[in-house]
Parts: structure tokens; sequence; C-alpha cells
């Protein structure tokens, strides 16, 4: 069994700290702590994958809230069944660990995965609700700065692309000598090589590697 936590936060500039707090303090080793400086609107997070893929069964994976699985309803309630069903590993959500530890659902059977999926419904709900004020409030500020004359936009280092080939990068570099190769941090992140290569030309030649 290992123990595993994840941290994420909408943007490449936000702090992780508050998160990374609680999983240290569960005894949570670095190399199983996965990050992610993306939006929760989706699951195609290049950390979050590549954890996917990491889970076993009775594995226990660990995270801060419920948000930062994702904010999307559908995608909330099909990830957490997939870990604690299909590959049978649990989940605990620190915030809120008397509802959702996902262990104490496994030990009441059918009745156990009633109650965990009514439950998982009502705040995966909330969280997507939630996201979606996010987005219409960010969308009005914009707006209104537009109309100020003082909106310019996000620089381009920290949009969502770039922050996604950049963690590539880092878990290819630091995965590469436990047989993570280009192909499958490609297969497993989505991103193409053209851009893997691209940005790992410009930190160090290939040819020097």
């Amino acid at each position: 069994m290992q123990i595993y936590g994840y941290v994420r936060v909408s943007t490449a500039d936000q702090n992780t700290e508050r998160q990374l707090i609680k999983m240290q303090a569960l005894g949570i080793a670095e190399e199983r702590i996965y990050i992610d400086r993306q939006s929760g609107k989706d699951f195609n997070r290049l950390r979050y994958q590549a954890l996917r893929v990491q889970l076993e069964a009775g594995d226990i994976l660990y995270l801060d809230s419920l948000d930062r699985l994702g904010r999307d309803y559908d995608g909330i309630i099909h990830e957490w069944r997939h870990i604690t069903r299909i590959i049978a590993a649990d989940i605990v959500v620190l915030d809120n660990e008397e509802l959702f530890d996902s262990r104490k659902f496994r030990t009441m059977g059918d009745i156990g995965k009633l109650l965990e999926d009514q439950l998982l419904s009502t705040l995966a709900y909330v969280a997507e609700q939630e996201r979606k004020k996010n987005r219409q409030r960010q969308a009005e500020g914009i707006a209104a700065a537009k109309g100020r004359g003082v909106y310019k936009g996000r620089p381009k280092r920290y949009n969502e692309k770039h922050a996604g080939i950049n963690h590539t990068i880092d878990l290819f570099l630091k995965r590469q000598q436990n047989g993570y190769t280009i192909k499958k941090i490609c297969e497993i992140t989505k991103i193409g090589r053209s851009s893997l290569y691209r940005e790992l030309q410009e930190r160090e030649p290939i040819g020097r590697r």
C-alpha cells in the first residue's frame, strides 16, 4: 500500500504551501505528492494523469478538499468511482474527512455505495456551481476592466498550456531514470512531441542529454 497526495491550484502563480503542509503532516513522501497548477474544469491535467496511472488497489489518495479533485460535476463522480471501484484505491478528503473517506463506505457494502453516491452527487454539484459563479465573476471583472481601458490579459508565461508543458518537462526530467520516456509522457499528458522537444531544447539541447 502506498499513500499519495494531490495538490491543485488554478494558476501557475498561486501558492500551494497550505495544501502541501497538510500532505507533509500526513507523512506523505515528497515524490508521492502530485501538484497541478491548472484549472479544475476538466481532468486533462499533467500531474493528475501521472498520479492516476500510479494508483493501485489498496493505495490511499489524500485531497485537501473535493474541489481540488475538480470542479466538473460529472467528472468528479466519474473519477471518484474509477479510483475507488475500478482501481480499488481509496480517497480521503481532509476538509470533510468524516463524510468523505471512501474506506468507511467500503466497509458498509452495497448500502455504503448508495450513501456514497448520494453524498458525492450533492457536493460535486455544489463544487460545479461554485466554479460557474467564479467564471461569471471573472468575466464580469474583465468586462469592467476593459470598460475602464485597463485590462491587459494574462501574461503568456502563465497560460495553462505553457504551465502544462513546463510541468511535463519537470516530470520527464524527474522520472527519466525510472524508465519514463518522451513517448510515455506524451501518451499520459496528451501533449505533442514537438511542443515537448521545443521546450526541452530551450532548457538543454537534446543532443547533450
